[in-house]
Formats: structure tokens, C-alpha cells, sequence
């Protein structure tokens, strides 16, 4: 009889809260865990702001995220990351074992391109003109 109180209430979690190898963990404490979100917070406003999807339905903070889902978070800039969860994790934890955690299927970013800098004038040549002020917002406007 003294096998059925094992002390963690019948659970089976792992001690600690660290890893799990089966049940759910929160997607946005997953998120900050893996280090998408940089805090947990930011990642619960990914999730309420509609940034976040699982399984490309849109979630709560508070969703049960699960070994195998695919979790798109989209991040500033326009850049979505595409993941599919391996491992749950409850803390946050170094970037080498965090990578552990997920295989990324996301598109490449874009190349940063070595164009010279928009809007540069060379030192004395004075207060910009009408027509130069509207080149350097023509230029600016195709870069952004």
C-alpha cells in the first residue's frame, strides 16, 4: 500500500519542472524557454496579439503545447519562425540545449544587402534642396 502514495500526487512529473517527456506545457512559457520570446511575457503578448499559431490555429498563453505540434511565432521585422517541437521544457535554458528542443523548418532570412546608405551628404554642401530631399525619400522608400 505504501506504492500508491509516491508524494507527487500520481502525476509522474519530472522533479524540478525541467524536462517532461510526456503531458503539455504553456506555449508561451515554451516559447521563452526555447528562446523565441526573449521574456515570458513578451511570448503571452505573441500569443494574444494573434502572433503565434500551433498547428496553424491561433492560441492562448495558457495552450497545452505538445511533443510533435508545429509552432509559427511571428517575430519583428515580418520574420516567422517554423518550428516542430521535439522536447518540452517547463525552464529557460542555454541556447546550445535549447536548439535540442525544436527542429526549425523556417525559410532562410533575407541577405542583407551591402547597398551604401540612403541619404548620406557629403560634409559642406550645404541645406538640401526640395528635389534632393525628395530623391533621399524616393531612395529611403524603395529600401524599407
Amino acid at each position: 500500500m505504501a506504492s500508491e502514495t509516491s508524494g507527487d500526487g500520481g502525476r509522474g512529473a519530472a522533479p524540478g519542472g525541467g524536462s517532461t517527456g510526456e503531458g503539455s506545457v504553456r506555449v508561451d512559457a515554451w516559447i521563452w524557454s526555447v528562446r523565441l520570446a526573449k521574456t515570458r511575457s513578451a511570448g503571452a503578448a505573441a500569443c494574444k496579439g494573434g502572433h503565434v499559431r500551433v498547428n496553424g490555429e491561433r492560441v492562448k498563453p495558457a495552450y497545452g503545447l505538445h511533443v510533435g505540434d508545429e509552432v509559427r511565432v511571428r517575430q519583428a521585422g515580418g520574420r516567422e519562425r517554423i518550428v516542430v517541437v521535439k522536447r518540452l521544457i517547463r525552464k529557460r535554458v542555454g541556447a546550445p540545449v535549447a536548439v535540442e528542443c525544436y527542429v526549425d523548418n523556417s525559410p532562410p532570412p533575407p541577405p542583407r544587402e551591402a547597398v551604401a546608405p540612403a541619404g548620406i551628404r557629403d560634409r559642406g554642401t550645404g541645406r538640401p534642396t526640395k528635389r534632393d530631399r525628395r530623391e533621399m525619400e524616393r531612395l529611403r522608400g524603395a529600401e524599407g
